[in-house]
């Protein structure tokens, strides 16, 4: 099972990105074998539509699971309709984040929000 998170950088020790849709990266942890990989967010710079293009790279890269501290309504409806479980973030690292899910740790994102923000 692969987890997708926003990055703004390719270091697994960096903050996770406050805002999904224009996050420069995708950090996608793979469960099983534990392996790193970053995904370049193409649509970070887009004009508009960049959640939607950002959460369309994230189901292609297989994830299963998001953890994100916020996420627009346009990007919850390609992640939800790919049946991708969204979980919020805590303060800390992208890997800090990766192990309080594995530790069951985090709660299911709560607080969608509408359009630009």
């Amino acid at each position: 099972m692969k987890i997708g998170l926003p990055a703004n950088s390719t270091d697994v020790n960096s903050p996770i990105s406050d805002n999904f849709g224009r996050a420069l990266y995708y950090m996608i942890y793979d469960v099983e074998s534990e392996e790193t990989r970053f995904e370049k967010n193409t649509a970070a710079m887009s004009q508009g539509g960049a959640g939607i293009k950002a959460a369309q790279l994230v189901v292609d890269s297989e994830a299963k699971i998001v953890i994100t501290p916020q996420l627009g309504e346009n990007a919850f409806n390609v992640l939800n309709s790919a049946k991708i479980e969204i979980y919020k973030s805590e303060k800390g690292s992208l890997m800090d984040n990766v192990r309080l899910y594995k530790d069951g740790q985090l709660q299911l994102l709560a607080n969608i929000h509408k359009g630009r923000h």
